[in-house]
């Protein structure tokens, strides 16, 4: 049996070279992309740590491969924990949902803090300004001075105008 293990010391320190590497040109190009589209540093901080949490998950797999762990007992574990996570997340899955839609919000939607925009819902249409916006959820003012939290999954789901656009 072979107890050299040097190759995949190596390969394990380039791997977590590569991932430190990456993480801090993900935050740069994130923190970049924020500002060159006037997007607040609260909603840059969220999806660099999404982005941060997948170059982890994909770390763990590359070195599972990098050691050559069993692939029986690697599946073994996967699947067990996929039970897990998934009754887990079958009971959360608006939360998820949510932050998808946050993420996708902040690289793909055309309104930003400061705008009004009306929601095209049949049953509540909403015309209001838009206070914050969070991973889950986005904060709007009514004219009238309600606040009222709207899903981000919501968002994405219905119609929506931009009104009045701040002054930039």
């Amino acid at each position: 049996m072979n107890t050299d293990f040097t190759k995949e010391w190596i390969a394990s320190v380039i791997v977590l070279l590569l991932v430190l590497i990456g993480r801090i040109v993900v935050s740069k190009l994130v923190r970049r992309y924020a500002k060159s589209s006037q997007i607040i540093e609260k909603r840059a901080n969220l999806v660099i740590k999404y982005l941060h949490i997948l170059l982890s998950i994909l770390m763990v797999i590359a070195l599972v491969i990098i050691w050559g762990v069993d692939k029986k007992a690697i599946f073994l574990t996967v699947s067990s924990i996929t039970t897990v996570v998934g009754v887990a997340m079958f009971a959360t899955w608006s939360i998820l949902s949510n932050i998808t839609a946050g993420v996708i919000l902040f690289f793909f939607f055309p309104f930003r803090i400061g705008d009004t925009i009306k929601i095209h819902d049949k049953d509540f249409p909403i015309e209001a300004e838009i206070d914050d916006i969070n991973a889950f959820h986005v904060l709007l003012i009514t004219p009238e001075g309600e606040k009222i939290t709207y899903p981000n999954n919501l968002l994405l789901q219905k119609g929506i105008s931009i009104c009045k656009r701040q002054h930039d």
